[in-house]
């Protein structure tokens, strides 16, 4: 086929061609994710390559390559690095194929996935030191969580807080923060969803880790089941949760010894990334131009109900977001 035209992605095309000891027979743009990530498929003779193209995040490549390595000693499935260009944020990657659990999703069983998902998180979580990625601190926890009001209340609902809402806000922020950082660390992906494993033999292939850092240990957990585009009843989760608890103990895992404290926390730690994700989701609508993600907000919504009603003390959580959306505005 012919290289892409456009000075940028000739010179990527000339790049991959250079380290892959080939030209591809087929070029392949595939859909992207949230972030400013591009990513193509070379199809080649007789294997395919995926190439990443950062060129907006090229301090992404160094992380992902560190990452990377950490979870392939744990004997995580994650793509080899075959080549990289860190100033251009360029990377040629083995390609662990086009099927996410999301995919699979639509006519697979849930459960052995999930299960298989929740055992490999275990064996990285095993394997969790200390100052050997960034830390998951208070600052960093506290600029997430103002996302919500900055892009979900302000520019989404269009609603200002109240001097009383925005004094329930912060108080609540600060409880949220305080939960977190009272957590046992270990290492966390940040974004281990669905859309971010793949269906491997063995499974599962995991990607789009380079934003790892050490911090809560249910954070991961939270992720994944109470994932940004598919939902289980809450039997199904907290039967998930609970096996992954007392496979983590056995493990070594640093989870709480009671097995209500650690529900307890996977819903606190949940709603912290729950209001996080609503105002990212936001932010890709109102700036970005991406109005898609926000079609998935009642789910998060749903995820804040529910965790409302099975933890009194996040009540004022609930009573906020009913003051937000009794207007009828948009969710």
């Amino acid at each position: 086929m012919p290289a892409p035209s456009g000075a940028h992605d000739v010179e990527l095309y000339q790049w991959a061609c250079h380290h892959a000891g080939a030209e591809p027979t087929r070029w392949q743009t595939v859909p992207g994710d949230a972030g400013m990530r591009r990513y193509h498929r070379l199809h080649f003779d007789t294997q395919t390559r995926v190439l990443m193209d950062a060129r907006a995040e090229p301090g992404s490549c160094a992380p992902f390559a560190h990452v990377a390595a950490l979870l392939r000693a744990s004997g995580v499935r994650v793509p080899a690095v075959l080549a990289w260009e860190s100033a251009r944020g360029w990377m040629l990657l083995e390609d662990l194929g086009e099927q996410s659990y999301l995919d699979a999703l639509r006519t697979e069983s849930a459960d052995p996935l999930i299960r298989a998902a929740l055992d490999t998180l275990i064996r990285w979580q095993a394997d969790s030191r200390p100052g050997v990625l960034p830390t998951y601190d208070r600052a960093r926890l506290t600029a997430e969580l103002a996302l919500f009001p900055d892009w979900y209340v302000t520019h989404h609902l269009g609603r200002t807080l109240t001097p009383g809402q925005q004094k329930q806000w912060d108080d609540l922020a600060c409880m949220l923060v305080e939960a977190a950082l009272a957590q046992p660390r270990v290492f966390v992906h940040r974004d281990f969803m669905v859309r971010n494993l793949l269906v491997t033999r063995p499974g599962p292939g995991v990607i789009d880790f380079q934003d790892a850092v050490e911090g809560p240990v249910t954070y991961d957990v939270a992720s994944l089941l109470r994932d940004a585009f598919v939902s289980w009843p809450e039997s199904q989760t907290q039967e998930w949760a609970l096996s992954y608890w007392a496979q983590a103990r056995k493990a070594g895992v640093p989870v709480p010894a009671d097995p209500a404290e650690f529900l307890r926390d996977l819903d606190w730690m949940g709603t912290q990334r729950h209001l996080k994700v609503l105002g990212i989701f936001a932010r890709l609508c109102h700036r970005d131009g991406k109005p898609r993600y926000l079609a998935e907000a009642p789910r998060f919504l749903a995820y804040l109900d529910a965790a409302v009603a099975r933890q009194p003390a996040l009540s004022p959580l609930g009573e906020l977001l009913t003051e937000l959306h009794m207007d009828g505005g948009p969710a």
